[in-house]
């Protein structure tokens, strides 16, 4: 055994000596404690005298983005997730600088700022962290391949500084989204994934199965029923962050796998959870991009409360397009070129006329309210028509980003609307409800009045950071395997 390891250690020997970089990284350090964030130090060199240097000393980390040659000095540009800084290597401290483009490097040495005018940090040890193996993209430009930015996001994210931004912008969007439930008294909860019905939207689900029930299972598609359950079961006010799944086509708004917030108040209405929902949205923006003004799809947007309201009826109306005549309305439809091939049902139809006509004419927000009731199967009835349901939703540049209902709690009723949607099923609709027995059954327990949202999270986040696809604001948008 002995021979052994003499054998591989001089292996090692040879193969460094013949590779005099990998010979570099040997006994690398594990850690780098006691790191400041670049901007930190940035922010200290700022208010200097241009050849000055501060007496602190400061340590910062990341990667060298950068690096100039100027005879006894040579000057890296470091970056973090907070910013830049310049490095200033002198010769007489730091000794020579084998440090490559690409290279994380750790860096101790005081704040300063040259002659010109730039803040940085003069060095008087350098340390190599880890070593690239592979050249970095045009560091000038950044990952401009729209198909490189979606596979490889580690890339997208060193290259350019504003993929980083976002990034963080959606992350304090989420935040912000938890300080304000959170802050009204909701309850953060988390409901299955797996499902053995699935239930609360309108769309196809992923199947798995389970070999130790013996049974086919669903990836949600909404966190409806489970949370409606917690308000029977007496919470009054719930809500879930979550990650939900639909079996469909990728589109500008669309993704199989999105993350969005529902919430649900027991004791309010449609009426109330609009308030809500426009609370919400502002106090969200404020926190997020500083304001309530952002520019999304080539409009500039106003996210301030109040929120324009219209009547579904009223604006398929006004479209010329409102009529409870299925042969009417496909006509109509017909007329007007759009293609209704697929469209099997009175719902659908009113569907497709509501986002061929409506929805991409709304530029500000508009809160879209009291919907047919075959488009609603969870929501009340208004008062005063019962083919019409206390539904919303919320549409920004032609961009739905909320659905909200006064949600249905007479288990019987429940129980009809779920017969409804069994004849749309019937009428070939495969993303009709599928109904689900122990929901009503739960319900039958007594259920409070209730209104409940969902946002997405995704669109909202297109919305605050200007970004027209939502594959921009995913980090791991699912793609096709290349060929």
């Amino acid at each position: 055994m002995s021979t052994s390891r003499r054998s591989r250690s001089s292996s090692s020997t040879k193969s460094e000596a013949a590779h005099p970089r990998l010979a570099t990284v040997t006994g690398l350090p594990k850690r780098f404690p006691d790191r400041d964030e670049i901007a930190a130090v940035r922010a200290e060199a700022e208010p200097l005298e241009p050849g000055g240097e501060a007496e602190a000393r400061r340590r910062v980390a990341g990667r060298v983005m950068g690096r100039r040659d100027m005879g006894k000095i040579v000057f890296l540009d470091l970056v973090d997730r907070s910013g830049r800084i310049q490095l200033l290597c002198p010769a007489d401290r730091t000794g020579p600088v084998h440090v490559d483009l690409g290279d994380v490097v750790g860096a101790e040495g005081s704040p300063s700022k040259t002659r010109r005018g730039e803040p940085s940090l003069t060095v008087d040890e350098l340390t190599l962290l880890a070593k690239i193996r592979r050249p970095l993209p045009d560091t000038f430009h950044g990952v401009t391949d729209t198909e490189t930015r979606y596979r490889q996001r580690y890339l997208d994210l060193l290259m350019n500084e504003e993929a980083r931004r976002e990034t963080m912008l959606r992350a304090r969007m989420v935040t912000a989204i938890r300080a304000y439930l959170d802050g009204e008294g909701f309850i953060e909860v988390e409901t299955p994934i797996l499902q053995p019905r699935y239930g609360g939207g309108f769309a196809e689900p992923f199947t798995t199965r389970s070999n130790l029930l013996d049974q086919e299972l669903y990836l949600r598609i909404a966190d409806e029923l489970y949370l409606k359950r917690l308000i029977v079961g007496g919470l009054e006010k719930v809500y879930e962050l979550a990650k939900d799944f639909r079996n469909e086509s990728y589109s500008y708004k669309h993704s199989p796998e999105f993350t969005q917030v529902e919430w649900y108040e027991a004791y309010a209405d449609y009426r109330d959870t609009m308030e809500r929902c426009e609370a919400l949205v502002e106090s969200v923006a404020r926190a997020t991009i500083g304001g309530t003004k952002t520019t999304f799809r080539g409009h500039e947007i106003d996210l301030a409360r109040p929120w324009r309201r219209l009547r579904f009826p009223d604006a398929l109306e006004a479209a010329g397009a409102w009529t409870r005549d299925e042969g009417e309305l496909r006509a109509k439809l017909v007329e007007a070129g759009v293609d209704v091939g697929r469209d099997a049902s009175w719902a659908q139809l009113a569907d497709h006329a509501y986002s061929h006509f409506v929805e991409p004419e709304l530029i500000q927000p508009t809160i879209v309210h009291d919907w047919p009731i075959e488009l609603s199967p969870f929501a009340r009835t208004t008062d005063d028509d019962e083919t019409i349901v206390e539904r919303f939703e919320v549409v920004v540049s032609g961009l739905e980003i909320a659905n909200a209902f006064s949600e249905l709690n007479d288990s019987e009723e429940q129980a009809r609307r779920f017969a409804m949607q069994d004849a749309e099923r019937a009428a070939g609709d495969v993303e009709a409800e599928p109904g689900d027995p122990d929901y009503v059954e739960a319900m039958s327990y007594g259920m409070a009045p209730n209104g409940g949202c969902g946002i997405g999270v995704d669109r909202l986040a297109m919305v605050l950071s200007g970004r027209d696809t939502i594959r921009d604001v995913i980090l791991f948008p699912l793609l096709r395997e290349r060929d």
